[in-house]
């Protein structure tokens, strides 16, 4: 495929996108039906649609147009390529440029140039402060790609020496003494020897630090209460020889743990809700709650744009819900860790606060925020005990 046929294909992808397709799932259809496209091309397509995703309205406004289209040609501008050398309708083209699209456009502003929705830049400025024009332009470009060495199977060192041997760069990652970053060859990844073997695992620098923060100790029993993939699960029992509990209030999201475990030389027992009583109390139990996700928008950039106010105040409440449900599991002497991949304070401090004002046996023995121009997804962790004397 030339340069301007792989636009082509991106902007009729996201005409799908903006219909309400999701986008891996419009991509993995466009990949079914053209199977004349290459790795390389299909590698492109991708690239294209999640950066005009991530960049939805100040792309949208520089081309005139909120679809597929106007996305791209917005996309062309602010790169400063000439959209004729692209739109010209030859071989598989984009059609050349309508009169109305010759016309400029005036220049995005405000949360339209940051590519924030307008209804949360108001809480999103207030929960990072001078920070939060810094973050939202970090959540218009691509997330790194983080793993955690897991080191049941070797060193940092270790791991980068095998990896390099695939023709992998990676270097460790400030966040975590288990972090690496991986700088060329990302895509050989899922083929590695070290990845197959558990060596390393994809999991953000930041999704690492918060279970760095966990006071996890050997003979812990250990319960991950909002497991999802299980990546904190296999991270906590790296950490430490505890007694590893999953779940999930949908267990389909769990699915693959059991592999990812064995591969990883864990042992990680999943309990569906009926049992979570009767295999509690548990000395830990973090929640890595739902939530907006507003630290892994570059990752899933749909979904800064399907949040609205409603939704993230349903959100909220099902957070509250999480944590007084948690907190019944804990033993006396025990922690409750609550989680987010959330920049946002009602989400982080505030609904913290919210439960310890409700709960005031509990109080807050630890708390940590990271962000994303940082170099790292948005992520927030609260650890909290009983206070003296309570029960």
């Amino acid at each position: 495929m030339t340069p301007a046929a792989r636009l082509q294909a991106a902007i009729e992808i996201l005409d799908q996108v903006l219909a309400g397709e999701p986008a891996e799932k419009a991509l993995t259809s466009w990949g079914r039906r053209s199977r004349f496209a290459g790795s390389k091309d299909r590698a492109a397509v991708r690239d294209h649609v999640f950066d005009a995703v991530r960049c939805l309205r100040s792309h949208a406004a520089l081309g005139g147009a909120g679809s597929g289209r106007g996305l791209i040609l917005g996309a062309l501008r602010e790169a400063g390529q000439d959209p004729d050398e692209v739109f010209t309708g030859l071989g598989h083209a984009p059609a050349p440029l309508t009169d109305s699209e010759r016309d400029l456009p005036s220049a995005p502003s405000g949360a339209e140039a940051l590519d924030i929705p307008e209804w949360l830049w108001p809480d999103f400025r207030a929960s990072l402060g001078a920070e939060a024009a810094a973050a939202a332009l970090a959540l218009r470009s691509r997330a790194p790609v983080h793993l955690r060495v897991n080191g049941a199977r070797g060193t940092v060192d270790q791991a980068v020496n095998a990896l390099a041997a695939e023709g992998i760069t990676a270097e460790p990652h400030p966040a975590s003494s288990t972090a690496l970053e991986v700088t060329d060859g990302a895509r050989k990844l899922r083929n590695s020897k070290p990845y197959q073997d558990g060596f390393v695992e994809l999991q953000d620098a930041a999704s690492q630090a918060v279970t760095d923060r966990l006071p996890l100790t050997d003979g812990m029993k250990v319960l991950d209460y909002c497991a999802g993939g299980g990546g904190k699960s296999l991270a906590m029992a790296a950490r430490a020889s505890i007694r590893s509990f999953a779940h999930d209030a949908d267990p389909r999201r769990m699915k693959d743990l059991p592999e990812r475990a064995a591969r990883a030389g864990a042992e990680v027992t999943l309990l569906p809700t009926g049992d979570l009583a009767r295999s509690g109390p548990f000395d830990l139990v973090l929640c890595d709650v739902p939530c907006s996700g507003s630290g892994s928008w570059r990752r899933a950039p749909e979904g800064k744009w399907r949040l609205t106010a409603k939704g993230l105040a349903d959100l909220q409440r099902i957070q509250g819900e999480i944590l007084r449900k948690a907190a019944g599991l804990v033993t006396p002497d025990g922690a409750l860790a609550y989680a987010t991949c959330s920049m946002l304070d009602d989400e982080n401090s505030a609904q913290v606060q919210r439960f310890i004002e409700e709960s005031p046996d509990w109080h807050l023995a630890d708390q940590n925020g990271w962000q994303v121009q940082n170099g790292t997804d948005g992520f927030y962790v609260a650890v909290l005990t009983r206070a003296k004397g309570g029960c």
